[in-house]
Formats: structure tokens, C-alpha cells, sequence
């Protein structure tokens, strides 16, 4: 079993990593009560979640809302491991999203939790990629995308594109450009039908690490609360999660990063990341709040966001 770096009591899990409470952690790290606890959660992808560790998502800890943020084409890589492993199995619980069946998908169906799959590299995301291209490049992809060879287009845009940008500048292309995607994630964040009282978020992608560090930077620079030192600690924490790892997931993890053309330092987190990811936020829209006004998120969802994680 897997226990969180931030141990809620009472929780731990078989096969979810990187797993925490937002809330917990910043208040222990702060020394006070800053946010709610038991609101938003995060964590690394749940493909591999047992029956019992979907029970205490849904059940000891009421989340009600989970948020999927990963790539078409990282959940198209965890279907065919998926089918690979499991031969015999057929998509079950309607998971017919976009025209695949999502069979990698921990079942929900025995509980009151709902799955929203939002893909902060989506289209408008790879679109600003693509335009980062060499003119021979950029035709090789498009050749590769329109005969289906995807993976091989994604590994190049991996390599030429992504790879020099690092982490941190991806992050701020995904602000600029996966605007829509951002603001579905903070309507879920403040709608009412998810802030029932005691009841909490989770967010994840692959890693847990960071598009779902960019939605907790942004939420905890939404709250005005924290301090950067703070937030920045409580991002690297994913990195020694990770580490915790059997090594065989390590590996596996490690080959899909390869898969994408990148490197091992993907793996990582930058110290600098929230530090450096805050300052574009402010000098470019003025902070978090006129950033998701400028996305198209409403004053009144912006303010239940707010209500919702401020103690």
C-alpha cells in the first residue's frame, strides 16, 4: 500500500501515488490554518486504482468531482497497455467518450462521483506547438497526423518543440493557449453541484505533477493566502513521491516520457517552476484573478472558487 506524503488519517491506498490534500499540506507546511481541508485533492493518474482504493476516494473522502487532464494521445498509450494486460476485457460503464472506449478508466459507476475529461494540451495547445515548427518539419508532422502516425508526430513535436521549451515554458503556452480547457476546469472548480459541503475535487494527469501543479498554482494564487515559498514547496513535493515508485513503474513511466521525445528531466520538478509561472501570470495578465477573467471565467465563479478553499 501507498501512503501520501500529507498522511490523511485513517487513508492510505494500493495503487494511487502521488497523492494529497491541497488544504493539509499547505497548512502544515505554513504552521496555520490557511485552506479548507478535504477540498481539493491531487494526485498522479488513477488508471490502475483497486476496487478499495476508488471506495476511499469516493467514499471516506466524498470527492465528488474528478478531473482528468491528460492527452488524447497519453490516454490512447494507457488503452493499449490497458488491452494489452487485460485481453479479454470490453469497455463497461459507458465510457464511449469521444469516440474511444475509455476501458483504462477505474469505474465509478457505484458511486455518486462524476469523471470530467479535460485535456489541457488539446487542440488550441498542440496548434501553438506546431506553429514552433521548421517549415520541413511542421510538413512531416502534418503528413504523419493525416496518414495516422500520431505517435510518430507527437515524438517529433516531443523533440523539437517541447524538449527546448522545458516545463516551465510549457506551462505558460498552456495558459495562453488551452484558455478554454482552463476555464472548464475552474467552472467545475467553483460549480454548486460539486462544492456540496464536505465534499472535494480531485485533479490529476499523468504524473499529478505539472498541469495539475499549474491548476493548484493558480488556485493558490486565487486565494491570495499563500506565500510563493509555500506554493513552490508543496509542488516539489510530487518529485519525492514519485521516487516512491516500484521500479518497474518508474520504468514504464520513464518510456512513456520517452515516447513524447523528451527526456528524464521531465520526470522532475523545477524549484523555480511556481516562482517563475507566477511572475508570467502577473506581469502578463496582472494575477491569477485577472488572468481567468481574461479566459472568460465569472466574477461569481472566481469568488465561489475562493470561498470554497479559503479556511
Amino acid at each position: 500500500m501507498t501512503e501520501p506524503l500529507e498522511s490523511i488519517p485513517g487513508v492510505s491506498f494500493d495503487y494511487i501515488i502521488n497523492f494529497r490534500d491541497v488544504g493539509r499540506t499547505i497548512n502544515r507546511m505554513a504552521g496555520k490554518k490557511l485552506l479548507k481541508e478535504g477540498v481539493l485533492f491531487r494526485s498522479a493518474r488513477l488508471d490502475e486504482a483497486s476496487t478499495e482504493d476508488i471506495r476511499r476516494l469516493t467514499r471516506e473522502l466524498n470527492i465528488r468531482t474528478i478531473i482528468d487532464l491528460r492527452s488524447t494521445t497519453e490516454h490512447h498509450m494507457a488503452i493499449t497497455k490497458y488491452k494489452k494486460s487485460h485481453p479479454e476485457t470490453t469497455a463497461t460503464e459507458g465510457e464511449q467518450q469521444q469516440g474511444e472506449e475509455y476501458i483504462h478508466l477505474p469505474s465509478l459507476s457505484d458511486t455518486e462521483t462524476t469523471r470530467h475529461l479535460i485535456s489541457l494540451t488539446g487542440r488550441a495547445f498542440e496548434k501553438q506547438l506546431l506553429w514552433r515548427l521548421d517549415w520541413w518539419n511542421f510538413a512531416k508532422v502534418l503528413t504523419w497526423l493525416a496518414t495516422g502516425y500520431r505517435q510518430d508526430a507527437v515524438r517529433l513535436i516531443g523533440q523539437n518543440v517541447m524538449k527546448p521549451a522545458g516545463l516551465t515554458g510549457l506551462a505558460m503556452t498552456t495558459l495562453e493557449a488551452s484558455t478554454v480547457e482552463l476555464k472548464q476546469v475552474f467552472d467545475l472548480l467553483g460549480a454548486s453541484d460539486s462544492a456540496e459541503p464536505g465534499s472535494g475535487v480531485l485533479v490529476h494527469c499523468t504524473q499529478g505533477k505539472d498541469r495539475t501543479g499549474l491548476v493548484t498554482l493558480l488556485a493558490l494564487l486565487l486565494t491570495g493566502a499563500v506565500d510563493g515559498e509555500t506554493i513552490a514547496g508543496e509542488y516539489v513535493l510530487s518529485e519525492k513521491e514519485l521516487e516512491r515508485e516500484p521500479a518497474e513503474e518508474k520504468e514504464q513511466r520513464m518510456r512513456e516520457i520517452r515516447a513524447l521525445g523528451l527526456t528524464e528531466e521531465y520526470a522532475r520538478c523545477p524549484k523555480d517552476f511556481t516562482k517563475k509561472v507566477a511572475r508570467f501570470v502577473d506581469e502578463r495578465y496582472g494575477g491569477a484573478k485577472d488572468y481567468l477573467r481574461s479566459i472568460g471565467v465569472g466574477e461569481e465563479v472566481i469568488e465561489a472558487v475562493r470561498r470554497r478553499f479559503l479556511a
